[in-house]
Order: C-alpha cells, then structure tokens, then sequence
C-alpha cells in the first residue's frame, strides 16, 4: 500500500497509539508538525479511502485506529527501495553506507552479528 510521506507522519502517531480522535492526532503532531486540523483530517481521510485506517463513531466524532500494521508497511517501504536503486540486493544498499562512511562502528558490530546469525541459521 502506497502512503505519503505526510501520511506516514500521521500513521507514526496512529501505530504508537490508538484509537485516537482527528483532535488527539493534532495535538499529537503539534511539537514536530505545524499542521492545521484540516490538514490532519485531510490526511486521515486518504488513509481512510486507501484502507491503512479504519474510523469508528463515537458519538459526535470519530476514533481513528490502524488496519496497516507498521512492519508490513515497512516491508514494503525497504523493498520498492531496495528494488529501485539497488536492483533488490541488499550488499550494494550496504557497500553505499560504507563508502559514504555512514556506518559506524555499532552499525558495523551489527550487521556482523547479524550475518552471523544467518550463517548459523543455513549451518
């Protein structure tokens, strides 16, 4: 599911907590986002009409709550990116970082735990 980058900003709020009301995410925005309400209400309507949320009456308002859960949503992201810039492999995304020099040594100290959890894993 394709969800803007605006969007996202409004899921972010909706997966740490829910359900919320079109006021309650505002107010949840205000410190990182200068939004106005009819922004966040616009915002809520797209997720509505593409199926990432789903709204409940709850007397004159409605409750918002996410139907996309985030790590599906994440899959998704990181896979249109590894398929567009890297041809979908991972060792080139990684061999970009490293020669940008945008990996540090906690960086470097996990990816080598990781991939030896994966040898592990194969073993």
């Amino acid at each position: 599911m394709q969800i803007s980058d605006a969007e996202s900003v409004v899921m972010d709020v909706l997966w740490q907590r829910h359900p919320l009301s079109a006021e309650e995410v505002v107010a949840a925005l205000a410190g990182a986002q200068s939004w106005q309400e009819a922004t966040v209400k616009t915002l809520l309507n797209r997720l509505l009409n593409k199926g990432a949320i789903r709204a409940e009456k709850d007397g004159r308002r409605y409750l918002y709550a996410p139907l996309l859960k985030r790590e599906e949503w994440v899959m998704e992201e990181s896979q249109g990116l590894l398929e567009r810039l890297f041809g979908g492999r991972v060792a080139p995304l990684v061999a970009h970082f490293s020669e940008h020099r945008k990996l540090s040594r906690k960086d470097i100290a996990e990816l080598r735990k990781l991939l030896d959890e994966l040898d592990d894993e194969r073993r």
